[in-house]
């Protein structure tokens, strides 16, 4: 039986259930409103099974009602962005999707994994439609930045990506808030192994990427690293690691900040977010955050 539901079998969520799949998660049921869709990537999956070992079965289905005994389920479906769109230009189009499946799931058990973009407009929207607990829906904001960090730095200093823990907090946007000094490489702060100007354009960097491959392949927004962000949070509820991820999720008084969601690292477990870990910031930095929550209430309540 299918322990993690993917809605959506496009690009974002087939790749998804395809890092499950590589990394012996779980069994998955992919979900999709058009016929055959999912069910065709799903079969296309199962047919490398012999040659790639999958423990767990993928499935696919067009009724939403066999998804809803799953423990985790991540939301995929939605408009992606093109060249010359920010990430905000796509909450008025994916929120009727989003408002559509939280409508069907607030009876729903699990955690859910929001990958719609505006990641962080979209965890409350879903948080707010849904009913569910903030504690269950959290989205891939800031894992899927800190990874971006964590592979600049790689590449900056020569080594390998296993040996470095980055964090980056906030707002998912270009006002994301990389925390250099909660980087470390094998435990030694990176602030002592790169010049400041390399340091500051790396964080440049990390806070255009997702911009920057939008314009470079001139079609749509990224998958494989946000498929890969879905994998790793759905491995630590589905297998209760107790790991800590930094998820976007709607704050209830983090740094003064009510009712709005961006991302801080968590401890994540079977049942979702169990405690919210928070960085010892500057004032400035506090600013920062309180200055993005603004905008985010902003946008939300013209929605």
């Amino acid at each position: 039986m299918a322990n993690i539901a993917i809605i959506g079998a496009g690009n974002v969520g087939a790749n998804t259930a395809f890092f499950i799949a590589e990394r012996n998660i779980g069994g998955v049921v992919m979900y999709d409103i058009q016929d055959g869709l999912a069910q065709g990537k799903a079969l296309d999956m199962m047919e490398a099974a012999p040659i790639r070992g999958y423990q767990y079965a993928i499935t696919g289905t067009n009724a939403i009602e066999d998804i809803l005994d799953t423990r985790v389920a991540v939301l995929a479906a939605g408009t992606v962005r093109e060249p010359g769109m920010k990430r905000e230009d796509l909450f008025t189009k994916n929120t009727e999707i989003v408002d559509a499946v939280a409508a069907q799931m607030r009876d729903y058990g699990g955690t859910v994994v929001i990958a719609t973009e505006p990641v962080d407009l979209m965890v409350m929207r879903f948080r707010e439609k849904s009913g569910l607990d903030a504690s269950r829906v959290v989205g891939l904001g800031g894992v899927l930045d800190s990874t971006r960090f964590r592979y600049a730095l790689s590449r900056e200093l020569g080594v390998t990506t296993e040996n470095i823990n980055a964090v980056v907090i906030g707002r998912h946007s270009d006002q994301m808030m990389p925390l250099a000094d909660y980087s470390r490489i094998s435990g030694v702060p990176v602030s002592t192994l790169m010049e400041q100007s390399a340091l500051e354009a790396v964080i440049e960097e990390t806070r255009n990427a997702g911009d920057l491959i939008v314009e470079m392949s001139q079609r749509s927004s990224s998958f494989y690293g946000p498929s890969a962000a879905a994998a790793d949070v759905a491995q630590a509820i589905v297998w209760d690691t107790k790991r800590i991820l930094p998820v976007s999720f709607v704050w209830d008084g983090q740094y003064g900040i009510d009712g709005v969601a961006m991302s801080l690292p968590v401890v994540l477990g079977y049942t979702g977010i169990e405690r919210v870990l928070e960085p010892n910031l500057s004032q400035d930095q506090v600013r920062e955050l309180k200055k993005s929550a603004d905008e985010i209430s902003s946008i939300y309540a013209k929605a």
